[in-house]
């Protein structure tokens, strides 16, 4: 994949996280692609990986991922973003949260997600869906 189409599917992907659609982020993903996130234990294939999504969209309802860029870290790249949205899903704290991390992605050969391993501050991001003043 050429940076541009690189970039133009992580804009893609980004969108899908915005479209409440959890389907859509797991098409972005090879049929046995698999997603953790902070070192858990991956999602394993397109229904596990809308599982996932799923999830933060029903906690964030309103949520918006934007893509901040993309960097190459040796034969992967990582896709930086930011999500913001407020946690009014069933359970939700009514706290606003806006927390950045990226995923560092595998290409297949198909041009889609082989493995991406998430990362963003899982301390700032409690902190922030308890409403807890800032540091």
């Amino acid at each position: 994949m050429t940076t541009d189409e690189l970039t133009r599917f992580a804009e893609r992907y980004a969108k899908a996280w915005r479209s409440q659609n959890p389907e859509s982020v797991a098409a972005f993903f090879a049929q046995r692609g698999s997603i953790s996130i902070n070192n858990g234990p991956p999602a394993v294939g397109r229904t596990a990986i809308a599982r996932e999504a799923q999830a933060f969209m029903t906690t964030f309802p309103d949520m918006v991922v934007t893509f901040d860029r993309l960097e190459r870290r040796g034969n992967r790249k990582a896709f930086h973003w930011t999500r913001t949205g407020t946690s009014s899903g069933s359970g939700g704290t009514g706290n606003k949260v806006r927390i950045s991390g990226y995923e560092l992605w595998k290409i297949d050969n198909d041009g889609l997600i082989a493995e991406s391993k998430g990362n963003f501050d899982a301390a700032e991001y409690e902190r922030q869906l308890k409403g807890a003043p800032e540091l």
